[in-house]
């Protein structure tokens, strides 16, 4: 009688390491892994114009650029932080926000385990606050609502409804002037070259 095959729960990357998604360790965790995935996962399941994707890396970028702009003089590690939120993806992909739902929260768990792990790899609180945790989700609804509108066939009033329509921070909370921030998808080298120079420059000392 064979023995059972015991089932695989970790993924190989290009970098050689193992990383087990069950029970990932920070040391498993390389940046170029994290860029290279990202890089060539597609946002809103790749149902958006132009002749490339518009990928998770950029969106991490995006994300990371509007916390800028929604705080002024936001430190390091919280621009790191977001420029990571969705990090992940690079291992678990990009499901859509009504397929999250449907899958339960063993899918959020995994999610938050492997955060946990790359924030430590990278000299991060495994948890910000909750302040810093919703500006961060603020910045992530902002460019869903541009990527929503711009690249994704929304309407401005359709994802007003759905995202919200970005506001200042501190009031009055008028509607933001985001109009200079045109979206275009780049090839995966490009995004993941743009992706890793962000995170060599907010990851200095």
């Amino acid at each position: 009688m064979t023995a059972k095959r015991e089932a695989r729960a970790w993924q190989r990357m290009l970098s050689g390491r193992r990383l087990d998604l069950l029970d990932p360790s920070a040391l498993d965790v390389e940046i170029e892994d994290i860029a290279h995935g990202l890089s060539r996962v597609a946002r809103w399941n790749g149902q958006t114009s132009g002749a490339w994707s518009f990928s998770v890396a950029q969106h991490c970028l995006l994300v990371e650029d509007l916390v800028g702009r929604f705080k002024a003089g936001a430190p390091r590690p919280l621009r790191l932080a977001a420029l990571l939120h969705d990090a992940p993806e690079y291992v678990i992909g990009d499901l859509i926000t009504p397929f999250k739902a449907a899958v339960g929260l063993d899918y959020k768990d995994l999610e938050t385990r492997l955060l946990r792990a790359i924030h430590l790899r990278f000299g991060l609180p495994a948890t910000f606050p909750v302040t810093a945790q919703r500006l961060i989700k603020r910045a992530d609804r902002a460019a869903a609502y541009l990527e929503a509108t711009q690249l994704a066939g929304f309407a401005e009033a359709e994802a007003g409804r759905f995202f919200g329509q970005p506001r200042a921070l501190a009031p009055p909370r008028r509607p933001l002037r985001l109009a200079p921030l045109r979206l275009k998808a780049l090839p995966p080298g490009e995004a993941k070259a743009r992706y890793l120079r962000r995170f060599a420059i907010l990851s200095q000392e």
